[in-house]
């Protein structure tokens, strides 16, 4: 019997897949969970525009992530911190306070976007980089200025 598998069932199938399982499987244990429905073509199809319409919101997500490197690429976050001789800080700036920084200046991005190796500790310009897609990276100019 040709199903399709609306979630993942584990050494079965994944969510979307059209697979052959047997008629009593099928029958007693996948369709009563509602894990599962029958391949019809009403259903492929419908199965079909969910993927295409899936594919589009990814498209403009990617476009959007894109938009926001190339304005970010642009941008100077300029952050105040108190330092001691030489431009060492007493603290660190972190991916938090980078975030927060973005988030006054109305751009939202997550602080796990931002691929930050070491905590900024020194005074200066410091590139950092960011990745807001999976295919999509960009890079943020951080200036750390002496209060």
């Amino acid at each position: 019997m040709k199903v399709i598998f609306l979630q993942d069932v584990k050494g079965q199938g994944k969510k979307g897949e059209i697979k052959d399982v047997s008629e009593g499987y099928a029958r007693n244990f996948l369709l009563p969970k509602g894990v599962v429905q029958i391949a019809t073509d009403g259903a492929k199809k419908t199965l079909d525009q969910k993927a295409a319409s899936e594919q589009k919101r990814k498209e403009r997500e990617k476009e959007e992530a894109k938009a926001l490197a190339a304005k970010l690429e642009e941008m100077i976050i300029v952050i105040k911190a108190k330092a001691g001789e030489g431009g060492r800080l007493f603290g660190a700036i972190t991916s938090k306070q980078i975030a927060e920084a973005l988030e006054k200046m109305k751009i939202v991005v997550d602080k796990r976007k931002i691929e930050l190796a070491d905590p900024i500790r020194t005074l200066g310009v410091t590139k950092v980089p960011l990745k807001l897609y999976p295919d999509v990276k960009g890079t943020l100019s951080v200036q750390v200025v002496e209060e």
